[in-house]
């Protein structure tokens, strides 16, 4: 063998051993780093997830006193003025609700640490007087609040902040509804429609499970609801009967998000003085209560449970939009997913009776298109749907998700989220709506 063979060989196996002791390098600081954020995440699941327990606890001892004290109604508007006085003592004179913690997951906006405790007053005064309202608001905000401050304990820089906030949201969320694998994925993709944070997966992951073991081992129930009349997949018309179901959703998704907004800017617009405004809003739900009934106030888990026995009323998807529109409108806490999860069973079970399809099952479409059509999140939805109904049926469930999600337009009930893409071609839109 010549001597440039042997320089040749002697240079290959050089390049090949600098090649390996770089994979291996790489390779040793993933694994660090894997094993850096699961410490992390598993701490953020302890406390963000402990505190959606004691959230979840709350909720349900104080949905229970309203309705053991029915005469707590009438406190509403004074439950209004305590919120109001709540935020303003605290300083905080316009509260962004859920869109703080977006905005926080992209840029550099802080999520102050009193954030948590006002938000975890203020849901639950909201349901122990009655108003119209979620709990998903809350455990987002609680879980990214705390989530963050962890962060800044353990001195991360300003790009892992983000995902801590991310642990901190699935986890708290996790924690309430019992649904790991939806809560992880939520986070990733409701910031920014289409754009999936791929390097808070394993982070978020661990967060959730463990904020989901922890609920779980305090004795927490998960969401979950048993679905009847799920069609055989043997023919084309089922499909079909779904797809204008999900259609139908879209469209009812776009009505609750005007409503939201729309209402919103009337209180600001004739009844500017927050005081006044939340007074002024407790008033107006206790005369929708009197008018058309109580099924509306608070969560109203109970009338979605029966709409998944295939009972509900016609207009009661219709009056719990203008029930939690007038509620968070005037500035009660809680969040919209809860509602939009009764308007869709609701809508659900009475339009899926119409065109045929068993309403049980239509009241499970609802529930998964709504949710969509008001967050954007077709991924979400269709993990959501297996974790709450199980996986028969999953075909239609994703049918649904995709067509709830184009169809329903680019509004939404976080203005703050962005959706870059186009939704129904390959296009860029700069993500503003």
């Amino acid at each position: 063998m010549s001597e440039a063979n042997h320089e040749g060989m002697r240079e290959s196996m050089l390049a090949l051993k600098e090649k390996s002791g770089v994979l291996v390098r790489h390779t040793g600081q993933d694994f660090a780093s894997f094993l850096r954020w699961v410490l992390l995440g598993c701490i953020v699941g302890v406390i963000a997830g402990g505190a959606g327990t004691v959230f979840y606890f709350t909720m349900r001892t104080v949905t229970d006193l309203r309705l053991a004290h029915g005469w707590l109604l009438w406190l509403l508007p004074l439950g209004g003025l305590f919120i109001v006085f709540l935020y303003r003592a605290c300083k905080v004179t316009k509260a962004q609700g859920t869109n703080l913690v977006i905005v926080a997951v992209r840029s550099t906006e802080p999520v102050p640490l009193k954030m948590a405790p006002l938000i975890f007053i203020s849901t639950a005064v909201t349901h122990l007087f009655g108003g119209s309202a979620g709990r998903e608001g809350a455990a987002l905000q609680l879980g990214g609040s705390l989530g963050y401050q962890v962060g800044k304990i353990f001195r991360v820089d300003e790009k892992d902040l983000h995902i801590m906030t991310m642990c901190g949201m699935a986890a708290s969320f996790s924690a309430l509804f019992g649904t790991p694998a939806t809560s992880a994925v939520f986070v990733l993709e409701v910031v920014t429609v289409g754009i999936m944070y791929y390097a808070a997966l394993v982070p978020c992951a661990v967060a959730s499970i463990v904020g989901y073991c922890v609920a779980r081992f305090f004795g927490a129930s998960p969401t979950a609801f048993a679905v009847a009349g799920i069609p055989a997949e043997s023919s084309a018309l089922p499909f079909l009967r779904v797809a204008l179901l999900a259609a139908l959703c879209a469209l009812v998704s776009i009505v609750f998000c005007i409503a939201m907004r729309g209402i919103s800017a009337v209180y600001e617009k004739y009844v500017p003085n927050q005081y006044a405004r939340a007074a002024v809003g407790g008033v107006l739900i206790l005369l929708l209560a009197l008018l058309f009934g109580k099924d509306c106030l608070g969560m109203g888990g109970d009338v979605m449970q029966r709409s998944f026995s295939g009972n509900a009323r016609p207009e009661i998807f219709f009056l719990k939009i203008l029930f939690t529109a007038v509620t968070l409108g005037a500035g009660f806490r809680g969040g919209e997913i809860v509602p939009a999860f009764f308007v869709g069973s609701t809508f659900g079970c009475v339009a899926g009776r119409l065109i045929g399809l068993n309403p049980s099952f239509g009241a499970a479409i609802g529930f998964l298109s709504v949710f969509c059509g008001v967050t954007n999140c077709p991924l979400t939805s269709f993990v959501l749907s297996m974790e709450v109904f199980g996986s028969r049926g999953a075909i239609y469930y994703l049918l649904a998700a995709g067509i709830s999600y184009m169809l329903s337009g680019y509004t939404g009930i976080y203005t703050q989220q962005k959706i870059p893409y186009a939704k129904d071609r390959a296009v860029y839109i700069g993500g503003n709506r």
